[in-house]
């Protein structure tokens, strides 16, 4: 995992996370660019066949769920009920390919935004907690452990 420095141990406190990648505008911009990557990329293409050919509902989805993960309003819960991510995603066969597929598409999003070196390091040890659980869901779910 990576190291954080001093400077972005406040990222976790409170909405500080939210209001550091720019809130729902923000959170917006970055989800768009995620899947934008996630689409043009043929590096990405088997996390992208695993969504509904309009991307609207999952940009929505996704933004939807971080910003209450990071500290902001709990839209997702408001919009789509509760469930959790890895429930969510057990229909699906995630390996350690898709997961790793998913983190390499996010750090790529990430480091199209006007953010700090240490929040994208920050968000990228924050998102490999989800990522692998849901991994581990997906692959209890389907009796294929990797």
């Amino acid at each position: 995992m990576t190291q954080l420095t001093s400077n972005s141990t406040e990222y976790g406190e409170g909405s500080a996370t939210y209001e550091a990648v720019g809130s729902l505008q923000g959170l917006q911009k970055l989800v768009t660019e995620f899947y934008r990557v996630m689409h043009e990329s043929p590096a990405y293409s088997d996390i992208r066949d695993m969504h509904p050919k309009s991307l609207e509902l999952s940009i929505d989805k996704l933004v939807s769920f971080l910003s209450g993960w990071m500290g902001g309003e709990a839209l997702y819960l408001k919009k789509y009920g509760g469930g959790g991510m890895p429930k969510v995603h057990m229909h699906l066969n995630i390996g350690t390919a898709e997961r790793d597929m998913w983190l390499a598409c996010m750090h790529e999003a990430l480091s199209q935004q006007d953010y700090p070196k240490s929040l994208i390091d920050y968000l990228m040890v924050q998102f490999a907690f989800p990522a692998e659980r849901i991994h581990q869901v997906s692959q209890s779910a389907h009796h294929d452990k990797n």
